[in-house]
């Protein structure tokens, strides 16, 4: 098969990172690339073992994408931690598939709140990523990173892994049919790999937390110093503007250096419940729900374990709350 090299067209008006909503990539595609992608993952995936298939898969569509890197990281089963699994490289482009093991997924939370959206993030221009984005930034740009594209790979409807391409000799934008393409690719791959049990008697997707036996920590990113917790310890949650208020089970609030938005991507909606647009709670805390809070008692509050002040919840997050208390 020949290698298509496609040189980046990102023009000098292309912002530094696009949103596609992977949905899409199941319509039926117009000026679709010249291979089917899909149909190449299935062949390898309906013949081989899962590790072998993904890794071809990665190699193949890498090359047809004309991209320097291709590549698959998965999630614990806490979407708390992450490993790289796979990766084809050009000749001539390092790897970097040892490099991240185990990581916590704070260092990804910008990409984090995407990919568990549904969503393939194109980062068009690397050296240009927002604030909230600068711990991944500084890893891609060691990566030697000028372009990245990023697909999520979902199975049962939860977020399992990531695959994805990186240009690193020169910037370029990934043309959306190709997205499309490698979405039906992601698809297959968490079918493959997340739906069938291993040899071994555990599913192919063995997780990180599986192995280590040990209960993953969040990083927070506190003002001269980065402090790992037990996401337990997590009793509430309140913006403050670009960074967030965090208080924790055993002591008064924590500010962390990153906005609320950052952590409502990154923290498991099984423990987690935005009950305000200002405010996520650890739902394992509540102790008390008052709905005839305040002077004309037709406010709803919460009270949580160890604080004495009712934190309020706004009209539309009501009924997500009753229904997660079961009332």
């Amino acid at each position: 098969m020949n290698e298509q090299f496609q040189p980046s067209d990102l023009s000098d008006t292309a912002p530094p990172y696009e949103l596609i909503e992977i949905a899409e990539c199941f319509q039926p595609i117009v000026g679709q690339p010249s291979y089917d992608w899909a149909y190449l993952a299935a062949t390898h995936l309906i013949g081989l073992p899962a590790n072998v298939a993904i890794s071809a898969i990665l190699e193949e569509t890498g090359r047809l994408a004309g991209a320097d890197r291709a590549w698959m990281f998965e999630y614990d089963d806490d979407l708390l931690r992450f490993r790289n699994t796979q990766e084809w490289a050009r000749e001539g482009v390092s790897s970097h598939v040892e490099d991240l093991q185990q990581t916590p997924v704070t260092m990804i939370g910008w990409l984090h709140q995407w990919l568990v959206a549904g969503k393939a993030v194109m980062i068009n221009d690397v050296a240009n990523l927002p604030r909230p984005a600068r711990v991944l930034q500084a890893e891609m740009l060691r990566q030697n990173d000028k372009s990245v594209l990023c697909v999520p790979v979902f199975h049962d409807g939860t977020l399992r892994a990531c695959i994805g391409f990186d240009a690193t000799r020169a910037k370029r934008r990934w043309p959306v049919p190709e997205i499309h393409q490698l979405a039906r690719c992601a698809k297959l791959i968490g079918i493959a790999r997340y739906g069938r049990a291993s040899t071994d008697g555990q599913r192919d997707g063995s997780t990180v937390s599986a192995l280590t036996g040990t209960e993953p920590l969040v990083h927070l990113h506190m003002p001269g110093r980065t402090r790992g917790v037990p996401l337990a310890a997590i009793v509430g949650l309140r913006s403050a503007k670009d960074y967030t208020q965090i208080w924790l089970r055993d002591e008064a609030a924590v500010l962390d250096l990153r906005p609320l938005s950052f952590w409502i991507g990154l923290l498991p909606k099984s423990n987690f419940l935005r009950i305000h647009r200002t405010t996520v709670i650890n739902i394992a805390h509540v102790t008390e729900l008052d709905r005839h809070a305040g002077p004309t008692r037709q406010a709803w509050a919460v009270r949580l374990r160890r604080f004495d002040t009712p934190w309020a919840v706004s009209r539309p997050y009501r009924q997500e709350l009753r229904s997660r208390l079961g009332i």
